[in-house]
């Protein structure tokens, strides 16, 4: 349960930077380098490569290296932690916000409490 609460802490602080998020949707399309990541953003190469070192420890990314090309590709397994997270919060949310609402009905329709 720690390891999974760390990689989810690790997702979530990746996902919380707009270049980083940027590179995924990039990335979403299909494998690209590290050139072809940076080339749309507003920062240095090495800021580029800072970006993808918290990806990759974020395990949103894998990169390989073949010579000097560094390719890097989208790693959906980490996304699905992070979705069924968010899937789990949003279904005890609506199930709060459902006896919310029922609770609100009865106060305004009287008739309709058991009670």
């Amino acid at each position: 349960m720690l390891n999974d609460s760390l990689l989810l802490d690790r997702a979530f602080q990746a996902l919380a930077d707009p270049a980083r998020r940027d590179m995924l949707e990039r990335l979403a399309q299909g494998p690209a380098t590290v050139s072809e990541l940076g080339r749309p953003l507003p920062m240095s190469l090495p800021a580029v490569l800072q970006h993808l070192k918290v990806l990759e420890e974020s395990g949103l990314v894998r990169s390989t290296k073949q010579g000097r090309i560094r390719t890097c590709r989208i790693e959906p397994a980490a996304f699905a932690a992070a979705y069924t997270w968010i899937a789990e919060q949003r279904a005890i949310w609506e199930a709060r916000l459902d006896r919310f609402e029922d609770y609100l009905a009865t106060l305004t329709n009287p008739e309709t409490n058991d009670g």
